[in-house]
């Protein structure tokens, strides 16, 4: 990755960016470490806005990596402290540029590795698979388990999802603090690029 460079932000998929480069959006829970992961995987450190304030980002945010695809900071889903109706514009723009964005080539799915799959996360990956969303799971933030935690509380969550799912899609399992996973998704994201 040569080159980083923030495009804007929208407030709909009608306003974003009619160049056709392909598109890899990261979306999670609240507070699931997405703005950390967004930049670590670019080296970009304060790229993305760091908040322990659940909901800070609230616009379809593009950047623009090596002039040849978009990396698309999405809004968290769950629990921040904001109004219902503002809860239903976000869930509308989030579902209206997951569902409509021809240039989306795969949502990267943020999981907390630390707790229990949550049932909204459950609920979001359903979603996906019912309107024939491309995505991926991240696994984040294992450098908070002992080495040997890793797999066994990746193994529960993902027994959670496959009551659901008789298979899983593209997993990784990452740290931003150690920088774990970061060539494993670039190197997918490039090789999705390649196929287009």
């Amino acid at each position: 990755m040569q080159a980083v460079k923030y495009v804007a932000s929208y407030p709909s998929i009608s306003s974003c960016p009619k160049d056709e480069r392909p598109e890899y959006a990261f979306i999670g829970r609240s507070n699931v470490g997405k703005s950390s992961l967004i930049n670590m995987l670019t080296g970009r450190n304060g790229l993305a806005r760091i908040s322990k304030k659940p909901g800070k980002t609230q616009l379809i945010n593009y950047f623009l990596v090596d002039k040849d695809w978009y990396l698309v900071d999405l809004p968290g889903y769950g629990y921040a402290k904001i109004s219902k109706k503002k809860r239903r514009e976000w869930e509308i723009m989030i579902e209206g540029y997951l569902q409509h964005r021809r240039t989306l080539a795969c949502a990267f799915v943020l999981i907390d590795a630390n707790i229990p799959a949550q049932q909204i996360d459950i609920d979001f990956l359903n979603w996906l698979g019912d309107k024939n969303v491309p995505f991926a799971l991240v696994y984040t933030k294992i450098d908070r388990l002992k080495p040997a935690e890793v797999q066994p509380n990746i193994d529960i969550i993902r027994a959670s999802f496959l009551e659901h799912w008789e298979a899983l899609p593209q997993e990784f399992i990452t740290s931003s603090v150690q920088k774990e996973g970061q060539s494993d998704i670039l190197d997918f994201i490039n090789g999705l690029n390649q196929e287009i």
